[in-house]
């Protein structure tokens, strides 16, 4: 009902500690299939400070696969994804950097990486990454998902193993294929990861879902102790 005193957070108290989220500055940096679905679910969530990092604009095929609107074509991602942001909580500060990433970009207390390329995810965590108190890559091809979760020091170490040369790739971008719903889905394991480590909880240095087989790997689970 709209004009109601109703809390619009209520429903997810326990699970988003609210005051913590709100003071966090946070970075998405690519808002194309993964990050553009990211950064609405952390406007939903409550962030107050997201920063917007891409250089792209909005194509047709973004319509299909990344779920930008008609009405976006030939916008700026960031321009878009700040509308679609502010339409959410217009109270929500989403600052736009229309580039690719560089060193000289402040970057927030917690970073959202989704970017398509192992080289620019290199650059970005060797650049970023060591100052960042959360960091989250989150990787797509098809229907098969891969988040990486580096949580003050758990998953540090590791997560640079996972970088390797661009030459070992698979051929293309990661999101070269890829629908709306697999994007979707690795948004949301990758905003749940961060609101474990919002609440204190272990995190998962590696999971990986591939849609298509219905299966789940986890390296090395996090244990929750009662």
């Amino acid at each position: 009902m709209i004009g109601s005193n109703t809390n619009r957070f209520s429903r997810q108290e326990g699970l988003v500690p609210k005051e913590q989220l709100e003071s966090l500055a946070i970075s998405v940096i690519g808002v194309g299939a993964i990050g553009r679905q990211v950064a609405l679910q952390l406007a939903s969530l409550g962030a107050r400070h997201i920063t917007l990092v891409d250089f792209d604009a909005v194509e047709e095929v973004n319509i299909t696969t990344q779920g930008y609107l008609w009405e976006d074509l030939g916008k700026f991602k960031v321009l878009a994804t700040a509308e679609a942001i502010s339409r959410i909580d217009p109270v929500i500060q989403a600052s736009q950097v229309v580039d690719r990433f560089r060193p000289s970009q402040p970057m927030g207390d917690a970073i959202f990486c989704c970017v398509d390329s192992i080289s620019v995810r290199g650059a970005i965590w060797r650049s970023a990454g060591k100052n960042a108190q959360f960091w989250v890559d989150g990787r797509m091809l098809g229907e098969v998902i891969r988040v990486l979760t580096v949580a003050g020091e758990e998953g540090r170490d590791y997560y640079p193993t996972t970088l390797f040369a661009q030459s070992e790739a698979m051929t293309g971008g990661c999101t070269a294929r890829g629908v709306i719903y697999t994007a979707a889905i690795a948004a949301g394991l990758m905003t749940q990861q961060f609101t474990r480590w919002l609440r204190g909880l272990p995190t998962d240095k590696d999971l990986s879902l591939n849609l298509l087989a219905s299966e789940l790997t986890v390296a090395e689970p996090a244990k929750i102790t009662a």
